[in-house]
């Protein structure tokens, strides 16, 4: 017998792991944030109180916690998407758990447990793009474009050469360390390429920074799709907003050139570089973080 779950009148509490939870070797802290899918937890290591962070597998349309911090399918219908899911979060951190680089969140642990699955990564300081922008805290000069994409392109570089793509790069998964060093974070919809098309691929979205082949399940994916969404990111850091969704720039690109926009305000080739990674066409946009690169650098 399924057992009943009601989301209006379940804790709240229950919703994520609380202060002071031991799981595996680590002991939870608090929560730092949480999304559709997963909650990510500030921990520490019980042997020697390294500080680290852990992504909890919680799809809180599909499962929810028991009173002893297990996670449970809602009813049996939800049980098969939750299993399917908690598989492709396992091979997740296991892909991850092989790219290393400096500007690539690293994943130095996962496990089982409370019936579903964790990711450890090391636990890094710094803010997130997207709140320097909202909360202008660092004027955004050509210096400090210029450092933090070709740093993260180095990252990027690393996860193509594994024939993967992030799918997801925007500025809210990108905290600036000291020094205006990047790193990238959130891989939960990271894909291997090539890959045939499919008509049942899930689509991960964010709009603006999407291009038109990820709104098509039956889309080309390749580097020039994360090529697209560093382009979009650097956008967003001259305009200070999200730039128009992809789909709606089709047909009447209502979107002024950034070296139209911006003209002897940046570096005409920073500009130019801009523009061409956020081209509609993905023939016409750089196909490799090599060509991107070149541009930035000329």
């Amino acid at each position: 017998m399924a057992e009943y779950y009601d989301p209006e009148t379940y804790p709240q509490q229950w919703n994520y792991l609380q202060s002071g939870t031991i799981i595996d070797q680590y002991m939870i802290e608090r929560e730092l944030a949480h999304g559709g899918f997963s909650s990510v937890y500030l921990a520490r290591q019980l042997e020697d109180q390294i500080q680290v962070a852990i992504k909890e597998y919680l799809p809180r349309k599909l499962a929810h916690r028991t009173w002893n911090n297990v996670v449970t399918p809602n009813d049996e219908e939800a049980r098969q998407m939750f299993m399917r899911g908690r598989a492709l979060f396992f091979e997740e951190a296991k892909v991850l758990a092989t790219l290393k680089h400096h500007n690539i969140v690293e994943v130095i642990n996962f496990f089982q447990a409370n019936e579903t699955v964790y990711m450890v990564m090391t636990y890094d300081y710094g803010i997130t793009l997207d709140r320097i922008l909202q909360k202008k805290i660092l004027p955004i000069t050509d210096d400090f474009l210029l450092t933090v994409f070709r740093l993260l392109l180095k990252g990027v570089e690393v996860i193509h050469s594994h024939h993967l793509v992030h799918l997801d790069i925007k500025p809210a998964n990108i905290l600036i360390r000291a020094d205006s060093d990047p790193l990238l974070l959130d891989f939960g919809a990271i894909r291997k390429f090539p890959s045939p098309p499919s008509s049942n691929r899930a689509k991960v979205l964010t709009n603006g920074f999407s291009p038109v082949e990820q709104y098509d399940n039956r889309g080309n994916i390749g580097p020039w799709t994360d090529i697209y969404a560093v382009g979009a990111s650097m956008r967003a850091c001259l305009d200070l907003k999200v730039p128009p969704a992809s789909t709606d720039r089709l047909g009447h690109d209502g979107l002024l050139p950034a070296v139209k926009a911006y003209k002897r305000k940046f570096p005409e080739s920073l500009l130019q570089a801009i523009d061409w990674a956020m081209q509609i066409n993905p023939a016409d946009r750089p196909q490799t973080v090599a060509e991107l690169e070149q541009a930035l650098n000329a």
